[in-house]
């Protein structure tokens, strides 16, 4: 008896579910997941952790070394005010300065102070006399302040016989003190106090210093602070 054709595609389908599901066992496929169009969401790597970041070595800064001192000769300036009334020299040694101004008739005035690393000077005097001034190139310049009235200066490095000098003593019960400039160009500038009374000095023999007050034979020294 022949089976009927039904039956015949029943079975058929029945063998062909039976492969497909072997099918699926053996590949590993999701039908369902393919019967509805979806992918599978691949799994993010894992991010690899960032280096650490190590802060760039700033380089160690050697300290600057401190400025040296300028270098400040011993020596002599000599010269005069801007407008010529008055002379003004200044004796340096080891940066100690004795400064003098002298208009060579009556008004004179004697100051000392320091010589600074820059060069600079400010030297005080009786009276609130004042000289400031800058060492530099072989000379200083600046101002001179006398009895309140200030002018300018130039002096210039002095070679003997020029510079400063002074000679104390007493003549005939009279106590004397003089100052004076010798120029560069020979020329000088000075003032004999006799008790406190002012006026212009006669000149010194600069080879030797010598000078003649009142009759009486005085030596005048160079100056130094």
């Amino acid at each position: 008896m022949k089976p009927s054709g039904p039956l015949f595609t029943l079975l058929a389908g029945l063998l062909l579910g039976v492969f497909m599901l072997s099918l699926n066992a053996t590949t590993g496929k999701n039908t369902t997941a393919s019967a509805y169009g979806d992918t599978a969401t691949p799994t993010p790597a894992a991010s690899a952790p960032a280096p650490s970041q190590t802060p760039a070595r700033t380089p160690s800064q050697t300290p600057s070394p401190s400025p040296s001192a300028t270098a400040v000769a011993d020596a002599e300036y000599a010269g005069r005010t801007n407008d010529d009334a008055a002379a003004v020299s200044v004796s340096v040694r080891g940066r100690k300065a004795i400064g003098y101004y002298c208009d060579g008739r009556s008004q004179e005035s004697w100051l000392k102070g320091d010589v600074e690393d820059d060069g600079s000077l400010r030297l005080t005097g009786a009276n609130g006399a004042r000289l400031d001034g800058v060492l530099r190139a072989g000379k200083i310049a600046g101002t001179v302040v006398i009895q309140d009235r200030t002018r300018k200066f130039s002096a210039a490095r002095a070679v003997k016989p020029s510079g400063l000098y002074r000679a104390t003593a007493e003549v005939r019960g009279a106590r004397i003190d003089g100052g004076w400039i010798v120029l560069p160009d020979g020329r000088q500038v000075g003032i004999v106090t006799r008790d406190g009374k002012p006026a212009a000095a006669p000149r010194i023999d600069p080879a030797s210093g010598v000078v003649t007050v009142d009759g009486t034979r005085l030596t005048a020294r160079p100056v130094v602070p």
